[in-house]
């Protein structure tokens, strides 16, 4: 039985026979959010479809929603639920929890904050600032142990490695408020230590344009923009689109202000940007 704690209320939540800690949630607007995910949840599990698909009909859902950086930073790390506003992770994250709580055959908002909390923290369990997944690379190492997601990079045609050492968070200390705390800075290197020449799979920008690497990405596949920035693993996060064979990108766009289907092709967003170098690939297991 977990319990979720907001407005001063303990709400009951019958997910797992096995106990689980106390996560504090924040939201937006709870009336609202929890309406809308209750229908969104609903109409999840009238699909057919696979994992894939359903993630691409949820994140079509979204189009249109206000783009606004940086809604999970708080005084206290908190569960945030912002369906009003998303950023390029939010994005996924919601949509991802949305359809991880679809495939398990469940329908309610109380559902979905447990998946919610599964893929954004360490072991799926908010314990402060310091226990968000904030590396992309450390997001996919936890979850995939854990059994969440999947990551399919290195079974696309033409993948190759890179190996980064992974600390921008320690290097950038004065653009992260809460690494002031002496403590949550410790627990942000010690986390980056794990992250030094680490290897990780991507495809290159300049094969996306490749017949193989577009015939194997799916609808619905969710794809981390690789970065060259230094200390920086990943500098983007979207869901493919496939129209007429080419794959497109879904994502909160910061130019645009709002989450869009981009108008050009994966490879030509990528090629227009000077830092970002090519994908990671993700499925929710079948």
């Amino acid at each position: 039985m977990k319990r979720y704690i907001y407005a001063g209320l303990f709400i009951a939540c019958a997910i797992t026979a096995t106990a689980m800690p106390v996560a504090e949630v924040r939201f937006h607007n709870e009336a609202s959010d929890t309406i809308k995910l209750n229908a969104l949840l609903s109409k999840g599990s009238t699909l057919k479809e696979s994992p894939g698909e359903i993630i691409a009909v949820l994140g079509r859902e979204f189009i249109g929603t206000p783009y606004t950086a940086s809604t999970l930073e708080d005084s206290v790390e908190r569960l945030t639920i912002n369906l009003d506003e998303l950023d390029c992770t939010t994005y996924i994250e919601t949509v991802m929890a949305l359809a991880l709580t679809i495939e398990e055959g469940r329908t309610s908002w109380r559902d979905f904050l447990y998946n919610l909390e599964r893929l954004r923290y360490r072991g799926g369990n908010l314990d402060g600032y310091s226990s968000r997944l904030h590396y992309v690379s450390d997001w996919v190492v936890d979850n995939v142990h854990r059994g969440t997601f999947k990551e399919v990079t290195n079974q696309i045609p033409q993948h190759d490695y890179a190996v980064k050492t992974i600390d921008y968070m320690s290097s950038h200390r004065d653009q992260y408020p809460q690494l002031a705390d002496p403590a949550q800075f410790e627990r942000i290197k010690n986390v980056e230590i794990g992250y030094r020449s680490h290897r990780f799979p991507y495809i290159k920008r300049e094969r996306l344009n490749n017949k193989p690497v577009k015939e194997a990405l799916r609808n619905g596949d969710i794809v981390a923009l690789t970065s060259r920035t230094p200390g920086l693993d990943v500098g983007h996060f979207g869901i493919i689109i496939i129209e007429n064979g080419t794959p497109l990108l879904m994502y909160a766009s910061s130019a645009e202000k709002k989450v869009v289907i981009d108008k050009l092709p994966l490879f030509d967003y990528l090629r227009r940007s000077k830092t970002l170098t090519g994908i990671r690939v993700f499925r929710l297991n079948n």
